[in-house]
């Protein structure tokens, strides 16, 4: 029978592989492992193709995963956004990412807004097996829904929070004994920041923003009955970004970000001298509660600091837009090949009429043999305040 331990395992390498280069060396290839993995997939065309990146750029119906307060700076009162993304296609055809998200504007000041969005990432369809004989199959996935808050704290910053619920089904129900495994669930919050502004330089008004958002603060997941904790992909994104028109009605915005996961390193038994330090410093890590592996994930790296300095990934991203109806898109996203070897071109457009938009995205891997490459998302969007303007309701 196909056992749980080997189903976690697929899950939790597949939802965000690593790419392995040939001159890595065990010693040194030294990834940060978390529960949950698909919670870190980017789920919007537009982010995707910025190089995976959005805690600074101009606010959209999918900041609930960059950086929720951004709702409170963005134009239309009410928008939903639908993205899909066939994840691994060149691998498997069945695996999948879905997103929704949402946000509502409230009062007649524009200063708050609440947000929603709710992701299904699916594993697709795993045959069990006794023997040689196929006995059923399984279909595991990995959900989240969060609603968030965000206010305008002043004309240039605002903050916002989210919640989150997240399950993860990696179980199956044994034909033979009858038992039915149950899918690990866990609770997070995010604390998110943004502050723009406007300077002028020259004859121009140009736009400088800011952003940050700390994700997935919460609970540890339990796989395998409890005996395979695992920390959620706790997150912390820095980003800034500057937008400055090249004419009228074009306009041109850099941006940048670096990420850092705050889970602490899991111990490896190629560190330790002897089994029995070895089972100790595991014993450790599982026992560490989320808030106190977030403190420690700044200095426990094995390598010490240049290690530490390897957990950050980076990102860098240039969006062309015409008249806010035409957008043109590029970046790049960088991982230290020790710590997961990810590094790939982003590419995307997307055009806007009326009341509806759609983003597309393609990943360009540079990573030789990587299983993201020609990765696609697609993103719809409705302006739901347009729609409803649209109908004559003012």
């Amino acid at each position: 029978m196909f056992n749980r331990s080997l189903i976690s395992i697929l899950v939790l390498s597949l939802a965000a592989l690593p790419v392995w280069a040939d001159d890595i060396k065990d010693n040194e290839f030294n990834p940060i492992s978390t529960g949950v993995t698909s919670l870190s997939i980017t789920p919007d065309a537009r982010g995707a193709s910025l190089g995976d990146q959005g805690a600074a750029t101009d606010p959209d119906v999918n900041s609930q995963f960059w950086n929720p307060s951004k709702y409170a700076f963005i134009d239309s009162k009410a928008g939903v956004s639908l993205s899909y993304t066939p994840w691994l296609r060149k691998i498997v055809n069945d695996i999948y990412l879905a997103n929704l998200s949402g946000y509502v504007k409230l009062g007649s000041s524009d200063n708050q807004a609440v947000s929603a969005s709710l992701r299904y990432f699916s594993l697709g369809e795993i045959q069990t097996t006794q023997g040689a004989a196929t006995v059923g199959s399984i279909n595991p996935f990995e959900l989240s829904v969060d609603v968030g808050y965000s206010r305008k704290l002043s004309t240039k910053f605002s903050m916002g929070v989210a919640l989150r619920y997240i399950y993860s089904d990696l179980g199956f129900s044994d034909m033979n004994t009858g038992e039915q495994t149950k899918g690990a669930s866990a609770f997070a919050a995010d604390i998110s920041g943004y502050y723009t502004t406007y300077p002028i330089i020259g004859r121009n008004e140009c736009q400088w923003t800011l952003g940050f958002n700390i994700s997935n603060i919460g609970s540890k997941v339990s796989y395998n009955g409890g005996n395979d904790p695992a920390f959620l992909p706790t997150n912390l994104k820095l980003g800034t970004s500057f937008t400055f028109p090249l004419a009228d009605y074009h306009n041109l915005t850099l941006a940048v970000e670096a990420n850092k996961l705050l889970v602490p390193v899991k111990p490896r038994l190629s560190d330790y001298d002897d089994t029995e330090t070895y089972n100790e410093k595991l014993q450790e890590w599982k026992d560490k509660s989320s808030i106190g592996g977030i403190f420690s994930s700044f200095s426990d790296a094995p390598g010490g600091f240049k290690e530490e300095l390897r957990e950050i990934t980076y990102s860098i991203g240039a969006e062309y837009t015409y008249n806010r109806q035409f957008f043109l898109r590029g970046g790049y996203y960088h991982e230290n090949k020790w710590k997961g070897n990810r590094q790939y071109f982003g590419l995307g457009a997307g055009f806007s009429m009326n009341v509806v938009k759609l983003d597309a995205a393609y990943m360009i891997a540079t990573a030789q043999n990587s299983p993201l490459d020609q990765t696609l998302r697609f993103t719809l969007t409705f302006d739901m305040e347009g729609i409803r303007n649209l109908f004559g309701r003012r």
